[in-house]
């Protein structure tokens, strides 16, 4: 059961991220019919006298890319948001991110899409002619690719290290560091209930519960894109609690989400479990 809703949790928690990074309205989830996956399209500008050009927004879930196609009048792709893949016929595949161009010449095949294990955002500038589509993508052909480095070990280490300053925060009762990186609608699940930011940083600033040790045996680390990461610690941590000392083995579930430059805590869960228990890698 556990398991079945942190899934539920993370499948929320994307389509919530997916909206934050469009810069339009997501508009309508296209139909299956070029692509494979979830796609949200929505036509920001349409041609018209004037303007020979359209201008479109799509938001790719992970896991989903357009097949073969070319554009006669050509196209531009602005990244706006995430990771993804871009590949012209007869080409390696390049991995672009946010902030990237890319210039589809006129009646030059390709095809892109979002990686894996992050979604990605564009703006697709384009002619008045319409898209021809030619040969499917196929599942076997896209799971060949090997992933972007969006797990790489600067990004693991970043969130392992701000993790572990987190068990010092709090048990140094330092609320100030704390409320800044807990995000205001975040919510702690421990063995005793369920609260909210204000709550959590009353309950260790008074030391109704002092978190006095974090002693962390296991860490995993999985990034969903650029900017949402799990990270599951197993730890024995001793607390204070009513005048005594208590020490309990639990696995705690974390997730981060990065808002502009810094990253922000929006769960942390207790889980109890046995002391043989391990993290699967």
């Amino acid at each position: 059961m556990r398991a079945l809703l942190t899934g539920l949790f993370i499948g929320m928690l994307s389509i919530s991220s997916f909206a934050q990074e469009a810069i339009f309205p997501m508009g309508a989830k296209a139909k299956n019919v070029h692509h494979t996956g979830d796609i949200w399209l929505t036509h920001v500008v349409d041609a018209d006298e004037i303007f020979k050009h359209n201008i479109a927004q799509a938001v790719s879930a992970p896991r989903a890319f357009l097949n073969w196609h070319l554009h006669p009048d050509g196209q531009q792709l602005l990244i706006t948001n995430g990771v993804g893949f871009y590949q012209e016929k007869g080409k390696e595949v390049q991995v672009v991110r946010a902030g990237d161009v890319i210039k589809c010449l006129p009646n030059v095949e390709h095809w892109h899409g979002a990686t894996p294990k992050s979604a990605v955002t564009y703006l697709a500038i384009g002619g008045p002619t319409p898209t021809k589509w030619t040969d499917e993508l196929s599942a076997e052909d896209y799971n060949k690719i090997p992933l972007p480095e969006i797990n790489n070990s600067s990004l693991e280490n970043e969130i392992k290290e701000l993790s572990k300053a987190k068990w010092k925060w709090m048990a140094e009762k330092d609320v100030d560091k704390l409320a800044n990186l807990f995000h205001d609608q975040s919510r702690f699940v421990h063995m005793s209930g369920s609260w909210k930011k204000d709550r959590e940083l009353e309950i260790i600033e008074t030391g109704s519960i002092w978190y006095k040790n974090a002693d962390v045996h296991d860490v995993v680390v999985e990034t969903f894109d650029d900017n949402t990461v799990v990270l599951w610690n197993r730890i024995t941590l001793t607390a204070h609690v009513r005048g005594n000392d208590v020490s309990n083995e639990f696995t705690v579930t974390e997730f981060y989400k990065k808002e502009g430059d810094d990253w922000k805590l929006l769960d942390l869960t207790f889980s109890s479990v046995r002391d043989t228990h391990e993290i699967a890698h």
